[in-house]
């Protein structure tokens, strides 16, 4: 999908946010915006990580506008590194950013790892928030808690790598088997054959999983290259 591809800055609550903002050049009103988070600050995660980038892409494909952004301490970012309740807060200043250059536009939420933990967590609570994309929990991390889940009736869809060395698919599946009955309806669990935490030459299939369920989710919509 050809894009109009930005450098953007966020005003964070712990300095401004460096961030990349892709823009489908599409004849349709934008109905859809995301933000898409990174994982760990600490262990090498940045906006550019590959998990990230083909999530951007697959939603981008679909004529949506994507934002990815550094988490405090990151790459440009101000701020340092807050174990996750600082980095909430970026979430939701990304969240702001998207509502102001798209008025009014349901939002989207995706996040890889830690990205998914802090950003689905934002995203459970934000009423501008309407859908949410949680690839490679690491459900298995204690320091990491997504008990948040088992509640959280949004939409979304849950992409793990069968072989994730931080979350077993058999504790994944228990985990889902906590969800009350109105978040395990909203919930689609896509377990991606062999892969491992970091979806390692699975992507394509991680991609695949993106567009078949924003499709059934979306059965109106057309790629911009459909219409």
């Amino acid at each position: 999908m050809h894009a109009t591809h930005k450098e953007v800055s966020i005003h964070g609550t712990g300095g401004e946010l460096e961030g990349l903002l892709w823009v489908p050049h599409q004849p349709d009103e934008v109905r859809l915006a995301a933000v898409v988070c990174h994982p760990h600050p600490l262990y090498q995660g940045t906006m550019h990580n590959k998990v990230v980038y083909r999530t951007a892409k697959a939603l981008d494909s679909l004529g949506i506008p994507v934002l990815r952004f550094n988490f405090r301490g990151v790459g440009t970012s101000g701020g340092s590194y807050d174990r996750g309740r600082g980095e909430e807060e970026d979430v939701r200043s990304a969240i702001d950013y998207l509502e102001d250059q798209f008025a009014g536009v349901p939002l989207l939420v995706a996040g890889f790892s830690f990205g998914a933990w802090v950003g689905l967590r934002a995203g459970c609570m934000d009423a501008r928030v309407i859908e949410m994309i949680g690839l490679g929990l690491p459900i298995d991390d204690r320091k990491l808690e997504f008990s948040y889940l088992r509640t959280c009736t949004k939409p979304k869809l849950l992409i793990q790598g069968e072989n994730d060395q931080y979350a077993a698919k058999a504790h994944f599946e228990d985990f889902a088997g906590t969800f009350s009955p109105q978040a395990a309806t909203a919930s689609r669990v896509v377990f991606v054959r062999m892969a491992d935490h970091f979806f390692t030459d699975h992507l394509d299939e991680v991609a695949g999983a993106i567009h078949g369920w924003m499709r059934d989710r979306h059965p109106d919509w057309k790629p911009p290259h459909e219409t």
